[in-house]
């Protein structure tokens, strides 16, 4: 059975065939305008080779009109924001064709912030930098705008022309190197530094232009004093490369080390005041997350929220100015899994309780992500993880009482109210239907709206259900399970067993990397169970497995698997397994402690645990929690999979990407090493030697998923072993 030939029989779906699949349209960002009237969605669609995806803006209609496409470029277009006018904001690498020419001729750019007029028009560039535009924010009322970009830490303050300099000297001389005299020094796939990321105030004046020069250039003379930096990184330009340069950029964070990295920041109404979290970093991997207030005019910090115990994020200011919304985690240790929760504060420093921030959500066992506020500013909005779903909930700010918006199954994110306070704009998506726009009408309560929007609906090959197991500690197991249109009792379908990554998520939504559905048109079903450790079903569920993250969530993985392998449309002796990044594993452990799978899929799995906490790019997750494995090592030791490499029996299917430096790929080269040395099994390394943690790339992610067909096909159908063709 290839790739392309399904065996699951029924009508024909994109899932039937992978180049259909790849090519389907999928939406990621969504902005509402000021005045409520249309939406702003990021969607990505695979470029005109195949070889990429790419996100252009799109216009979605509020009340269901037809949507349309806003901006197309070869390099694509995404982040958008708005600024009070109607105006929308967006960061893409394309062209400036009102710019002055590179003066080596060469096309390339760092990424820039664009501005598209609300009463129409070509696009035009408004803020640029030597390393290019990573992110920006807007002030609701006064439209003040404030971009984050690195620079490199020897550039003058406030010397834009001064980076691009250094840049430049460090091509020429091919220099790549990096001094690091602090953690962290790596991000998922890409080195940290040698820049920093700052944050900078755009000049008013600045979105009234039209031009923008490039340092080194014939402009250079007509740049005002100004700084700047970007997105990537430095040794990453190419030969002679200038990046441009805008004017009217002000460094409002000189000298901040890593303390932006990864940071979500916002402003207040009036412009005055930037909100963002900062990090600490300490030695031995030690780190904590605060919450600072920079005076936009000045640049003066002053911290509004920190703690031994906590960790600050994600800020989002009232429409009134006078409340701060966040994110606080209580930081992981060896005796108790992490915990989130929302706080809130007076920006004027009325709250007086003590405390670090006032919980608004004491008695809710669940854990808010995404806050927005209602325009009134009395309540807030967020989702949270509950039982294999997402919904949305409301938060009285006065009083504390929690309310569920949704009912549905939806898995809601991008959460967007309505001027008026009448609808709420929301990503809906579940395990059977993608990312898609909704209305949601607070004030009936009615079935979210679909709105129009490319790529949705989409046509899944079966139906999805849900199975509930027993562990032996009495604790309930859901999960969701996918069949496919021919499974019956007379015709029952081989099972994959899929475990999530995290470890602490949940399967509720649409995975367009692990798409079960592509497996359901070859005729499988699909089985994503949400063990201990995972999310939405409350803290004593994740707590249960807080010191054995492989003993006790595969008990209840086995239990979920008995349940459904009990099924008479399901055949209990053709059984496989999956996972990727903390699935892999538990695709690891389970190998080393059954031999109930025909075949195990490994994916980005953890390994040995030691050395995975000398490699990772996050050990300051690990030592909190699992300790030192030198001082310390009985965590590591408990839980370890390569202690049982001797009782691995099942085949086995290795895959990883160079570039995952979470799990970095020390972990494949060990269990492939030890799988081979050890003669325990049959196996199989697929390696991929510039992707990262996700695989992520079309061609890429097709081999990836036409490997995995091939593997199963030999050992839970029972067919020949067929190579992929460009294998």
């Amino acid at each position: 059975m290839t790739a392309e030939t399904p065996a699951g029989g029924g009508s024909k779906t994109p899932f039937d065939d992978l180049r259909n699949f790849m090519a389907i349209p999928r939406t990621g960002a969504l902005r509402l305008s000021p005045d409520g009237t249309w939406l702003a969605a990021a969607v990505q669609t695979l470029s005109a080779d195949g070889k990429k995806y790419l996100t252009s803006l799109w216009r979605i209609d509020p009340q269901g009109g037809p949507a349309r496409r806003l901006t197309r470029s070869a390099e694509g277009e995404g982040s958008p924001r708005f600024l009070p006018d109607g105006s929308l904001l967006f960061i893409s690498k394309r062209p400036d064709p009102a710019a002055a020419s590179r003066p080596d001729g060469s096309p390339g750019q760092p990424s820039a912030l664009w501005l598209l007029p609300a009463a129409g028009g070509e696009a035009r560039a408004i803020a640029a930098a030597p390393g290019g535009v990573a992110a920006a924010e807007v002030a609701a009322d006064s439209g003040v705008i404030v971009v984050a970009s690195p620079v490199l830490p020897a550039a003058e303050a406030d010397s834009a022309t001064h980076d691009a300099k250094l840049r430049k000297e460090r091509t020429d001389a091919g220099v790549s190197a990096i001094l690091h005299e602090s953690a962290p020094v790596r991000f998922w796939d890409h080195d940290l530094g040698p820049d920093q990321l700052r944050l900078f105030a755009v000049d008013p004046d600045q979105v009234q232009r039209t031009e923008i020069g490039w340092a080194g250039g014939d402009k250079e003379s007509e740049l005002a004093e100004g700084t700047a930096a970007g997105a990537g990184p430095a040794q990453g330009a190419g030969p002679a490369d200038l990046a441009p340069v805008a004017a009217g950029l002000r460094d409002l964070t000189p000298e901040p080390g890593r303390a932006l990295d990864g940071q979500a920041f916002a402003l207040t109404p009036d412009g005055t005041s930037l909100v963002t979290g900062w990090w600490q970093w300490h030695p031995a991997a030690e780190s904590h997350s605060e919450l600072v207030m920079i005076d936009v005019a000045s640049g003066k910090r002053r911290v509004l929220l920190t703690g031994s115990e906590f960790d600050f994020d994600s800020p989002r200011v009232s429409p009134d100015g006078r409340y701060i919304a966040c994110g606080r985690e209580t930081r992981i240790t060896a005796s108790r899994p992490p915990d989130f929760t929302l706080v809130v504060l007076d920006i004027d420093g009325a709250d007086a309780s003590g405390e670090p921030g006032r919980d608004l959500l004491p008695g809710l066992d669940r854990w808010p992500q995404e806050p927005a506020w209602s325009p009134d500013s009395r309540a807030l909005y967020f989702a949270a993880d509950d039982g294999g779903r997402r919904p949305v909930f409301r938060v009285d700010l006065a009083d504390g009482e929690v309310t569920r918006v949704t009912a549905d199954d939806g898995a809601y994110t991008e959460l967007n109210v309505a001027p008026d306070g009448r609808y709420l704009y929301a990503l809906r998506a579940t395990v059977a239907s993608p990312p898609t726009p909704v209305r949601i009408d607070l004030a009936t309560g009615a079935e979210p709206a679909a709105l129009d929007c490319p790529g949705v609906p989409v046509t899944v090959p079966g139906r999805l259900t849900e199975v509930e197991a027993a562990a032996e500690d009495g604790h309930p197991i859901r999960s969701w399970l996918v069949l496919p249109e021919t499974a019956s009792a007379a015709s029952p379908a081989a099972l994959l067993l899929w475990v999530h990554g995290g470890p602490m998520s949940s399967w509720n939504s649409w995975s367009w990397r692990w798409n079960p559905w592509l497996m359901a048109a070859r005729g499988y079903a699909v089985l994503l169970p949400d063990p201990a450790l995972s999310t939405g079903y409350g803290q004593e569920f994740i707590a249960r497995a807080h010191r054995e993250w492989g003993a006790r969530p595969f008990a209840d993985i086995m239990a979920a698997t008995d349940a459904a392998a009990a099924r008479p449309d399901i055949d209990a002796d053709r059984v496989a397994m999956m996972g990727g990044s903390y699935g892999g594993y538990m695709a690891n452990w389970m190998a080393g402690h059954t031999d109930r799978f025909k075949a195990i899929v490994s994916h980005a799995g953890l390994w040995m645990l030691d050395q995975m906490f000398g490699t990772t790019d996050h050990p300051m997750f690990w030592r909190p929690q699992f300790r030192d494995p030198l001082t310390d090592p009985d965590m590591y030791e408990l839980n370890s999979p390569h202690l049982h490499i001797a009782q691995i029996r099942t085949p086995m299917l290795v895959i990883h990407g160079d570039k995952d430096y979470r799990v970095p790929i020390s972990e494949a080269l060990r269990l492939w090493w030890d799988l081979s040395s050890h003669g325990a099994t049959e196996a199989k390394f697929l390696y991929f030697p510039d992707e990262n943690h996700w695989i992520l790339t079309p061609g890429n992610a097709r081999i990836w998923y036409e490997t995995v067909f091939a593997f199963l096909a030999q050992h839970v159908l029972g067919q020949p072993w067929e190579r992929p063709a460009q294998l």
